[in-house]
């Protein structure tokens, strides 16, 4: 008897849940929708998109869900438009009773500004998708100088990653200078320095060197006493003096 009153309760159960559900669906279809809940995951790092935009872009777009009819709101056409802007890795939407549309954004989180010589400025993401600049702003490195899309690719993509995983050197690195020879330099928060880290290659050995200089040298000597600090060569701190 005890796995046939089992059976007959998990019955019941599955019964009520697809009667709640069909209710719910009904109910929901004949009212219009009052609300729209908007929340963009990780703000606090980046506001490269903002509520307002997505609320603007679904009304350009002829998609705003609020005071239309339950029925008519299409999940997964908003989902589409929203998902087609590059500052837009996913997004999540949903109806919820009470007449709710909720939804949920997850930004492409920018790793590095390029303002190239050739005019390009452009935020792009540890992938390497490009995202235009567009008037919001994010504290991150600023390359410079003779960068291309596929230089940025390459060499550094890999650089923005170590930065921004070392909280010691996202704090620090203000801009990345990209020389002719695409040898790379780096402008710094503290002192007057350059920092010259040479061909795009060997990056943690070369800042864990620089590293070791600043907390163990510059302290004792003064911050602003080099211009110049290069790190380019294998095991090695070179520090050019200021000019008397």
């Amino acid at each position: 008897m005890r796995p046939l009153f089992k059976l007959l309760m998990l019955f019941g159960m599955t019964a009520y849940l697809i009667f709640a559900l069909f209710t719910f669906i009904t109910r929901e279809d004949t009212k219009q929708c009052r609300s729209l809940n908007i929340v963009i995951a990780d703000s606090a790092q980046a506001t490269l998109i903002t509520a307002k935009d997505i609320d603007m872009m679904l009304r350009k777009a002829n998609l705003y869900p609020i005071g239309r009819s339950m029925k008519d709101v299409d999940l997964i056409q908003i989902q589409n438009k929203l998902q087609r802007d590059p500052f837009i890795r996913e997004a999540i939407c949903m109806k919820t009773p009470g007449e709710n549309v909720n939804v949920f954004v997850v930004q492409r989180l920018p790793l590095l500004r390029i303002i190239a010589d050739n005019g390009e400025d452009y935020y792009v993401d540890s992938k390497g998708y490009p995202m235009a600049a567009r008037g919001y702003e994010a504290d991150l490195p600023v390359v410079t100088g003779q960068v291309t899309n596929t230089f940025v690719k390459k060499s550094l993509l890999p650089l923005g990653m170590l930065l921004s995983q070392d909280e010691f050197w996202n704090n620090q690195v203000m801009q990345i200078q990209v020389q002719p020879n695409q040898d790379i330099d780096l402008v710094l928060r503290v002192g007057n320095a350059l920092v010259h880290l040479g061909k795009a290659e060997n990056f943690d050995q070369k800042l864990n060197n620089l590293r070791a200089f600043y907390e163990k040298v510059l302290p004792n000597v003064g911050w602003n006493r080099y211009q110049a600090i290069s790190v380019a060569y294998e095991n090695q701190v070179i520090g050019i003096k200021q000019e008397p």
